[in-house]
């Protein structure tokens, strides 16, 4: 026997109106030991449909008035309900779909904790429970092998439990599958705000945390190969190259280091031979002198050779066109036609060089100066196209050498790769994720075979910092090279393996060819009408009643859907302990402020006596 509180008195298309009985408004019932939830809005219930059960959940309910004939014209009210077929029962196990309609005087049931638990569970293992169903404080186990199998997007106000869920989702994962994993997939967690650095996920022992910082030279830093490094398009990406004019400046300068790096003190020849070419040329410019004193500037050139440089200057007469230097005698020494002068002022510029930083920013800004030199001496570049590229190469070199180590072999990486980016720049914070995703993601796919046998999971917390759409502070050809990037991530990435997880507190702000390609989403308070606009125009799994819930849910709670759960549902999500949580957890004033000296700037809040004026 069950509990029957109802029965269909109409279906329209998928819409099912039920007459509820008497029974229906009692708000728990308990039958044969087990408890059921009474009728109410986002409640389910099961409609005996032969030998199925048609599973409903309600989205509304009304009063219908109506005269009875047998009392007098006496005016009673009748409840009824709508619902929505969302799956049925085969047996003991749930699916999802209307694969079957009710039809008119079929009888509706209260469902049971266990076949409310049955709906969301997981149908294979049981140990990855997040929390519990917010109305029914059901625990529910979530199909982990399709969660991860997955996009992920995780989106909630500051505030909401928005980390804690992104904490508590891939603790739960490591505390069960970590022995297992092996070095079967890798976890890089993005970390803006140093909120992971500690015991969250997993012990520190095994994780790798990297902890970036333009504020001291000795600490950690990312690797890159020299390879990946002498590469146009990673170094477009670090210095915001625009595509027409300065990354085919960086290709040539790219490939001109790849030509000759095998010669023995290849660069120092080159200075020596770019130094000749200016100073000796028969058709002398002005803009390549200008250059080669800064070049010299950056080589830390000093001395003789120094001096006799800044002497040089241009004159130009009836039968000479030529750099010259003016000699203390008064006589002039035109470069271009006396050798003996040159060789003594100027001897060989090699022996002038100090060492040089092979493979890293130095070596990249002195072979910038020289290409630009050689583009302006030749016609083939215009200056002032690329002098804004060499003023950002030089200015951002320091701070990118602090956080970037250029190396013929990459340091071994445990499954957990926290990189933390608290202590850089924002400049760095803009770029460096850009780079870091780059070169995961084309690592990964060069290694990687059909199908994958291996994984890579990228997590991005506060992704608006580097998915935003709308910053007036970058170049739009920039923008769009930055977004296009991470769309084809996320759109190709899936077939070789590589998923990523998305947190932000404003969805908006990100791509929306992003947001849709995401699967799975945990969708905490968002009150701007901008987020709530795009999950409805981009989360086809989002039904009406759990969109309208969004605004106002609690602490914690947040809505779970996507491609891998059968149907939307409300779940609040369990605190870690202490030692596992976030480093983003609310400021507790009362505990602060409670050793406050009270005394303490108390006068100014007292009455005071007072004092006629003399």
């Amino acid at each position: 026997m069950t509990i029957v509180v109802g029965s269909v008195i109409a279906v329209v298309g998928i819409e099912v109106t039920i007459r509820a009985y008497e029974n229906s408004n009692v708000e728990t019932h308990f039958f044969k030991g087990q408890r059921f939830k009474g009728v109410s809005i986002r409640e389910f219930i099961a409609i005996e449909h032969g030998f199925r059960d048609v599973v409903c959940i309600i989205e509304g309910e009304y009063l219908d008035e109506r005269n009875s004939e047998y009392d007098g014209m006496q005016q009673t009210y009748v409840r009824k309900l709508k619902a929505r077929p969302v799956g049925y029962f085969d047996g003991e196990q749930f699916k999802e779909g209307i694969k079957f309609l009710p039809k008119i005087e079929d009888q509706a049931r209260l469902l049971s904790e266990e076949e409310i638990a049955r709906i969301f569970e997981s149908k294979s293992a049981k140990d990855f429970v997040i929390g519990s169903l917010l109305k029914e404080g059901i625990e529910i186990s979530l199909p982990w092998e399709r969660v991860f199998n997955a996009h992920l997007g995780i989106f909630g106000n500051t505030g909401s439990g928005k980390s804690n869920t992104l904490a508590k989702i891939y603790t739960v994962l490591f505390e069960n599958k970590l022995h297992s994993i092996g070095g079967k997939s890798k976890f890089i967690f993005l970390d803006f705000n140093g909120e992971y650095t500690s015991n969250q996920f997993a012990d520190e022992n095994k994780k790798t945390v990297i902890k970036l910082s333009t504020k001291a030279n000795a600490g950690a830093k990312f690797h890159l190969l020299d390879d990946e490094f002498w590469d146009a398009e990673t170094l477009g990406i670090l210095f915001q190259a625009t595509p027409n004019t300065q990354k085919p400046f960086l290709k040539r300068v790219v490939s001109g280091r790849a030509k000759f790096r095998t010669v023995q003190d290849s660069l120092k020849r080159f200075v020596a031979a770019t130094f000749k070419n200016v100073l000796r040329s028969k058709e002398p410019k002005p803009e390549a002198l200008e250059l080669l004193k800064s070049l010299a500037r950056n080589l830390g050139i000093t001395g003789s050779i120094a001096d006799a440089l800044n002497m040089v200057s241009l004159r130009k007469g009836q039968n000479i066109d030529s750099f010259h230097v003016l000699l203390a005698d008064g006589a002039w020494k035109f470069l271009s036609n006396d050798d003996a002068f040159y060789k003594e002022a100027f001897g060989d510029p090699i022996d002038a060089l100090p060492s040089i930083n092979a493979a890293g920013f130095q070596e990249l800004l002195v072979r910038a100066d020289l290409q630009i030199i050689r583009d302006v001496l030749h016609g083939s570049a215009q200056y002032d196209h690329i002098h804004p590229l060499l003023r950002r190469i030089e200015a951002m070199k320091d701070d990118l050498a602090k956080v970037l180590e250029v190396s013929t072999v990459l340091p071994p990486r445990k499954t957990i790769t926290v990189i933390s980016l608290r202590d850089t720049k924002q400049e760095i914070k803009k770029i460096l994720p850009i780079l870091i995703a780059k070169h995961i993601y084309e690592e990964h796919k060069a290694k990687v075979q059909s199908p994958p046998d291996s994984t890579v999971h990228l997590v991005i917390d506060e992704a608006h910092n580097i998915l935003s759409r709308e910053s007036s502070r970058e170049a739009e050809s920039w923008k769009d090279y930055r977004l296009e990037l991470f769309e084809e991530i996320i759109k190709e990435g899936r077939k070789f393996g590589m998923f990523i997880t998305l947190a932000s507190q404003r969805p908006a702000d990100i791509s929306p060819t992003i947001i849709s390609q995401l699967h799975n989403f945990f969708i905490h308070r968002l009150v701007n009408d901008r987020d709530l606009q795009l999950l409805e125009n981009t989360i086809s799994t989002l039904d009406n009643i759990s969109r309208a819930q969004i605004p106002s849910l609690p602490q914690g709670a947040c809505v779970v859907t996507g491609s891998s759960f059968d149907i939307p549902m409300l779940v609040q999500v369990g605190k870690l302990a202490d030692n596992q949580r976030p480093d983003s957890r609310d400021v507790d004033l009362e505990a602060l402020w409670a050793g406050v000296d009270h005394s303490v700037g108390s006068s100014d809040c007292e009455p005071r006596p007072f004092r006629p004026q003399t």
